[in-house]
């Protein structure tokens, strides 16, 4: 069961039970759909035939456009659409074949797609700060002893910008694993769901499709950018040349046998949020300003307690390491790693995260992943409000949500026993 999913449904009980619980497990952007992106998709409610496997023409034609005001022009040809990225990656690993490279820490879900792929993952360190990318000299050491060993490492998944740890790689780690796996005959699978979520004042995420375009499958989708994780639509963006040439065909004939065509009500409204109107620029610009300042008001009481927390430049992900915490929540509390916080903060304090172990870490590393993208409200109402106040840490939901975390670190860090969730 995937760790996020399965950590959200726990909650899920426990407030149904009646109690107050702050979710913070899962990636779930907690913010309304745009209302002319609600308009579109029921006007094409009607579509209800099952279209072309990859996707409809303007779809494919839209994220095309898309990808080329990025700099990363490609034929709609070699678009191909998906219901969800997520679903995308899977058919991206069964197209590839092979065992995968994947980042540690890394999203909860690629190496259980390998492993679901019939391959093994093959786990990398990141550069530290750099998260989403695989050390590039690790990596090359990691592969040439797979295959020394007779196993048979054939692509790298990369996550840029990061998740978890809400970071982003320089673009001079981005060429060095580009090179890595031009020189190693790997096919680089570029998860790029979080590219529009850099924070402002951040440099924008590179993809490695700048630097090995004939070797890069990218893909993206609305599920962050624009909250709508249960519409499930997301693009891939394959390679020319005859190693492109073989995964279209190949990630074609795999989404023919498991989804059969995207749903095409979705991909009408899709369509129009690829093309980026000015409707969609505006929500996205001021998602990603509280994505900012909800995530640094988070950090702030986690650093000030003593954490070690890497700059958040993107994404609304923490990722701190509580090293130097260890001796004293031993001490205090008897914990022993992240799996041991994690489990403090749910039942002390009602509030999930995940531990590093579900990103690939031992169980033993002291970090935890926190998401705060549910913290803006319980109703579209009160989301909308977040989504527009000027400074959103002054509504009295969202100022509770981040007092109750600080009250939940101070208990955990100062082993006092009076911090309960309020």
């Amino acid at each position: 069961m995937s760790a996020t999913l399965a950590a959200d449904a726990a909650l899920d009980r426990r407030r149904a039970a009646g109690e107050r619980v702050l979710p913070m497990a899962s990636g779930e952007i907690g913010l309304p759909v745009l209302p002319a992106l609600r308009a579109r998709l029921e006007a094409a409610a009607g579509a209800n035939a099952y279209g072309p496997v990859a996707g409809s023409a303007e779809l494919r034609g839209a994220a095309a456009g898309y990808w080329a005001r990025r700099g990363l022009a490609v034929d709609p040809g070699r678009v191909v659409a998906g219901p969800g990225s997520k679903a995308l990656l899977f058919a991206l690993m069964l197209a590839v074949g092979g065992d995968v490279v994947v980042p540690v820490p890394g999203w909860v879900s690629y190496g259980a797609q390998a492993r679901l792929a019939g391959a093994r993952p093959l786990p990398v360190p990141i550069v530290p700060g750099e998260g989403g990318v695989p050390d590039p000299e690790r990596l090359r050491a990691a592969v040439l002893a797979a295959r020394a060993a007779g196993r048979d490492p054939r692509a790298v998944v990369v996550t840029v910008p990061d998740n978890p740890t809400g970071t982003v790689a320089t673009p001079g780690t981005v060429r060095r694993l580009a090179e890595a796996a031009r020189d190693l005959d790997l096919v680089i699978v570029s998860d790029e769901i979080y590219g529009d979520l850099v924070h402002d004042g951040v440099p924008p995420a590179v993809s490695p499709a700048r630097y090995a375009p004939e070797r890069t499958a990218v893909t993206t989708g609305l599920t962050k950018n624009l909250a709508l994780g249960g519409w499930r639509t997301g693009v891939a963006r394959l390679p020319e040349g005859p190693l492109g040439d073989g995964l279209h065909s190949r990630l074609v004939s795999v989404a023919s046998q498991i989804w059969s065509s995207p749903p095409a009500p979705v991909q009408s409204a899709a369509a129009w949020a690829f093309a980026e109107p000015p409707e969609v620029v505006e929500r996205i610009a001021a998602s990603r300003r509280l994505h900012a300042r909800v995530a640094r008001a988070v950090a702030a009481h986690l650093t000030d307690a003593g954490a070690l927390l890497a700059p958040v430049r993107a994404t609304c992900y923490l990722y701190p390491d509580l090293t130097p915490l260890a001796d004293r929540l031993t001490a205090a509390h008897g914990l022993d790693g992240g799996d041991a916080v994690a489990r403090f903060l749910s039942a002390r304090h009602g509030i999930g995260v995940l531990p590093a172990s579900a990103f690939g870490e031992p169980s033993g590393t002291w970090r935890v992943r926190l998401a705060t993208s549910r913290l803006y409200g319980d109703d579209d109402v009160r989301r909308a409000r977040a989504l527009a106040a000027s400074d959103p840490l002054a509504l009295p939901w969202i100022r509770e949500s981040v007092a109750w975390i600080g009250r939940a670190v101070t208990d955990l860090t100062s082993g006092r026993t009076d911090g309960t969730a309020p």
